[in-house]
């Protein structure tokens, strides 16, 4: 297959061309704007592979994606590009308006003219994925899932134009047919991950002996997902997910930050001791705006109707991701000084 993935630089958009072009040996074609997110030297191990194309393209620019559908007559599309930090959103909601729904928009209609172009099988077979989060759904109490029939109710600008995004591919495939398939994943970390999220933020912080910064109380709970896991879910919805449907992916690993925090440092105790216990360094800052209590997804239809599940739980996941940062620093170095600190709540101005 031949599938264009927008955002295929950032995070989770690079371990899916990894995982296509490397696992799977298609062909991914990486549409990417390389914002302060997106990170070439995240597709080292790709980058010379026949399978690997890349083109900087703003998903904003219409006329430019006319030409890469047309340049490599793609089989599907996989939609990850966005900007997607909360943070961000708080202080810049702008961005975020423009690339996850005025983007996603002009996505959606160069691929539809791309399919009706189309014939036979390969209009058939041609499909779109949206990739979305489960922050369009708000927040949960102590109790309870995100199904994919729970309403929508983001908090944030980020999560309401991603909420935005998915009605629009929605409403291509009520209205044109179009062939659209949504996913909605749950909080991803792994390798890769840029240092001002919290994960690797936290790694990178204890290492240098710098405060961990914990929103509020730590009492916020995501359900976290192991970001190759995340990648092999995709492919799945891709290619057996029906149409018109929503696919939530999620690893079963519910934390709190504080929880995720502490395990981050017994782990580093072990693979990197020091005179002093990491949890030493914890520190609360004072909690963002609307800042949802808590998320979790239940993936049972992706685990019952297309065969998936996750191979990491939280444990093996995290060691994997603190030694992948112990052993990689040429990745996150040059990326640390622009690291955004975790402020907490919004300076008004």
């Amino acid at each position: 297959m031949k599938i264009i993935v927008t955002g295929g630089a950032g995070f989770i958009g690079s371990a899916l061309c990894r995982h296509l072009v490397k696992d799977m040996g298609h062909t991914a074609i990486n549409v990417d704007k390389l914002t302060y997110a997106g990170n070439l030297s995240s597709l080292k191990e790709i980058e010379d592979s026949p399978n690997y194309h890349f083109e900087k393209v703003d998903i904003c620019d219409r006329p430019a994606l006319d030409k890469i559908f047309d340049k490599y007559q793609p089989d599907a599309v996989m939609h990850l590009a966005a900007e997607s930090h909360v943070d961000r959103s708080i202080t810049g909601a702008a961005d975020f308006i423009q690339t996850n729904i005025i983007g996603t928009f002009n996505l959606l209609e160069a691929a539809r003219t791309h399919w009706l172009g189309l014939n036979g099988t390969a209009k058939e077979a041609f499909r779109f994925l949206n990739v979305s989060t489960d922050e369009v759904y708000g927040s949960l109490g102590a109790d309870g899932l995100f199904e994919e029939t729970t309403a929508y109710d983001p908090s944030s600008p980020y999560s309401a134009s991603k909420a935005s995004a998915d009605h629009l591919a929605n409403a291509w495939y009520e209205t044109y047919d179009f062939p659209v398939v949504i996913s909605n994943c749950s909080n991803n970390y792994g390798p890769y991950h840029l240092p001002e999220k919290l994960i690797p933020l936290v790694i990178l912080n204890a290492l240098e002996g710098k405060p961990l910064p914990i929103y509020g109380d730590g009492s916020n709970v995501r359900d976290w997902l192991y970001v190759d896991d995340h990648a092999k879910a995709l492919f799945t919805i891709l290619t057996k997910g029906r149409l018109g449907q929503k696919y939530n992916v999620g690893g079963r690993n519910e934390r709190t930050n504080l929880e995720v925090v502490n395990r981050i440092c017994e782990t580093l105790d072990t693979l990197r001791p020091k005179d002093s216990k990491y949890a030493d360094q914890i520190t609360y800052v004072t909690d963002r705006p609307g800042h949802d209590a808590r998320y979790a997804i239940d993936a049972t239809k992706l685990e019952t109707e297309l065969d998936w599940k996750a191979d990491e739980n939280f444990e093996t996941g995290i060691e994997k991701t603190v030694n992948w940062y112990l052993e990689n620093e040429w990745w996150w170095g040059p990326l640390r000084s622009h690291a955004a600190e975790r402020k907490g709540v919004l300076k008004k101005g």
